[in-house]
């Protein structure tokens, strides 16, 4: 079996309108280890962070990247506030390894969220339709 190598790997375009294909080598930032993602900062177009990724959940029946789990206030992790955001809301800035979100902060502190402890179920979709509604984000699932 022969493996092609070109380095025409991808059009998807970033923020900045780049490829996301950086090809030096590696696996990223156009594919990655979910678990590289946490602690990421997310911030807005402004540029005022939002938090951080504290998980990425994926539809195991179907394969597709669901949400992040960004945390959001707090100190040192503790009363933060956690908020389940469209995977298809954010929007990849690798020249700041960050995530992007569209978003202010006070419209962030009024999306519905939830702690550490009391996790929605997220296969609910009402509750689902209810969090992309907020995002303005299309449903992944469509």
């Amino acid at each position: 079996m022969q493996i092609s190598t070109s380095k025409t790997i991808s059009t998807s375009k970033t923020l900045d309108g780049s490829t996301y294909w950086n090809h030096k080598g590696g696996p990223g930032p156009r594919i990655m280890a979910a678990d590289t993602l946490e602690g990421d900062e997310v911030k807005n177009a402004s540029g005022e962070a939002l938090g951080t990724m504290d998980h990425v959940m994926i539809d195991v029946p179907t394969g597709r990247v669901a949400y992040a789990v960004l945390s959001f206030g707090g100190f040192l992790g503790m009363g933060d506030k956690l908020f389940a955001v469209p995977w298809a809301a954010l929007k990849l800035d690798p020249a700041n390894k960050c995530f992007v979100l569209d978003a202010s902060k006070e419209h962030l502190k009024k999306a519905p969220g939830f702690d550490k402890d009391n996790w929605p179920t997220f296969a609910d979709e009402k509750w689902a339709v209810q969090i992309h509604t907020y995002y303005k984000s299309r449903p992944y699932w469509e």
